[in-house]
């Protein structure tokens, strides 16, 4: 089928949904503060203000509305990370029919008491949406329930494609992009296919986290790629192969990808609050990430785009990590390890060449007779502030290493208390990652620990963000191979960072 043809059936999907029984035309609000700061004019299309605090409502909504009246009585079921069983159970509550929500094991308990309050039924299932889509295809299956797809479906698509219309209703002038999460596609291709109908020359833009980017992936290769592991920080988009229709439309239709980091959906996140005084979920932030970053890198002034906040089901507890993420997003703490001869005044003298920055960490250890190191965090404006400082640092003579963006020493090091050790030989420090959920730290800890002894340990928790661990284990050198083997069983994502400068500065063995 053509494009036109497709764009045809689409548009006249979308202009005969059937979601404002359920639904708000919700505003598009311009981010003044940030506007001015960077120089466009950024929009926020406020989805996150529909009743079930996202945009799913539209999709689950017309595609429920439209099913025969026996297929509604056999009870609906459907597989979400949050947003779409919380607009599935709304639309059954609205109906009249009942409802079974399956949702990864690790959804936000907001999203979860969200969906119970409409009167759903919960099952938990997998660590992804693409886990808990395979155990409700096992239960439609067994129990004939009628399935709501989340994305991959034409009035599914069409009822998210009623945001885009409601945006080029609101913004008739000047408007250069949208940019849109991708989770499966949905709300990416019915916004894409709509604009490229009705107003072509305005970009459309999917945006997806890096370590979620099926989509992006999939476009490249020409063909849908499943992804083994997805990032769960940006639950709401955490999925391992895109729909074949969404992959279809999103391939015509989008002008490109942007993939954004956690640290700057993180930023993002701080930035709607700032402009609106509301807390959205990571997935909601995207769109607005994805914008910045896009005109930095193009050094773009002067353009319009409206950023899709696409849902707001945050949990409070996962505040505290982002919080911690947003000045490494937006590049506004140095990190930096330095060494200062271990001398009367010396440290006085190091204090004072900081200067009347604003200091987030430090941290002080005594190494030897002749000098100490020093782990230091301070707010900068920019990374350039930061290229002033260790120069300036380096001039006077303070050897000063800058790991603002060593992943170890951010994550774990700086966290850590101890120090250096002596009398431990043969030890090895790895990362590891695994899927934040009940039980997952223990199981690592059972399966690791039983055959060489941990020396080392640092794990924080980040709610539905990956499990990070940094873990020292002696290891004698002939049983290196065997260690590897044993990890690569483990299925967790490894990294060997026993090289690492932060961990053999601050931690290692000294003998």
């Amino acid at each position: 089928m053509n494009d036109k043809t497709l764009q045809e059936q689409y548009l006249r999907r979308i202009l005969n949904s059937k979601v404002y029984d359920v639904a708000i035309e919700s505003p598009l609000d311009k981010a003044a503060a940030l506007s001015r700061k960077l120089g466009n004019t950024f929009l926020l299309k406020r989805e996150d203000l529909q009743e079930v605090h996202s945009f799913k409502i539209r999709g689950a909504y017309n595609k429920m509305s439209q099913l025969p009246r026996a297929a509604l009585e056999k009870g609906v079921l459907a597989a979400s990370a949050g947003n779409h069983a919380q607009g599935v159970a709304l639309s059954a509550r609205e109906l009249g029919c009942k409802a079974t929500i399956v949702m990864p094991i690790t959804t936000p308990e907001i999203k979860i008491s969200s969906v119970k309050s409409y009167g759903a039924s919960i099952v938990l299932a997998g660590d992804s949406y693409s886990d808990a889509a395979a155990e409700a295809a096992r239960l439609v299956k067994e129990k004939d329930y009628t399935f709501i797809p989340p994305y991959d479906d034409p009035e599914v698509i069409a009822g998210q494609g009623t945001v885009a219309m409601e945006i080029l209703r609101q913004r008739p002038g000047d408007l250069d992009a949208i940019f849109v999460p991708i989770g499966g596609g949905g709300f990416a291709a019915g916004v894409a296919v709509y604009v490229k109908a009705v107003r072509p020359s305005v970009k459309v833009y999917g945006v997806e986290p890096m370590d979620s980017d099926c989509m992006a992936r999939s476009i490249k290769a020409k063909r849908r790629v499943e992804m083994s592991e997805v990032g769960l920080f940006a639950d709401g988009v955490a999925v391992k192969k895109p729909g074949k229709i969404t992959f279809d439309l999103c391939r015509r239709f989008l002008d490109g990808i942007i993939r954004v980091s956690t640290d700057e959906t993180c930023a993002a996140i701080k930035d709607i609050f700032e402009a609106t005084r509301a807390i959205c979920e990571p997935a909601g932030a995207l769109a607005l990430a994805a914008a910045k970053k896009h005109a930095a890198q193009k050094g773009i002034k002067g353009e319009t785009y409206a950023c899709i906040i696409s849902g707001a089901n945050m949990n409070f507890d996962r505040i505290r990590f982002v919080s911690e993420q947003t000045e490494i997003g937006e590049k506004r703490e140095a990190i930096l390890e330095c060494r200062i001869p271990e001398v009367r005044g010396a440290f006085k003298s190091f204090i004072r060449k900081i200067g009347k920055r604003n200091v987030t960490e430090f941290n002080y250890r005594y190494f030897d007779p002749d000098k100490a190191y020093v782990f230091v965090g301070l707010s900068v404006s920019d990374r350039a502030e930061t290229r002033r400082i260790v120069d300036q640092l380096t001039a006077a003579k303070i050897g000063t290493i800058d790991l603002s963006d060593d992943e170890l020493a951010k994550e774990h090091i700086r966290h850590m208390v101890g120090g250096h050790t002596r009398g431990i030989h043969d030890e090895v420090v790895y990362t590891f990652e695994f899927p934040e959920r009940p039980g997952a730290l223990m199981d690592f800890l059972e399966k690791i620990s039983n055959r060489w002894n941990i020396t080392l340990f640092h794990y924080r928790n980040h709610g539905a963000d990956h499990g990070k661990v940094l873990v020292g284990l002696q290891v004698p050198q002939p049983d290196r191979s065997i260690f590897t083997n044993v990890l690569r069983e483990l299925g967790y994502t490894f990294k060997d960072v026993s090289q690492n400068p932060a961990y053999r500065l601050f931690l290692g063995n000294r003998d």
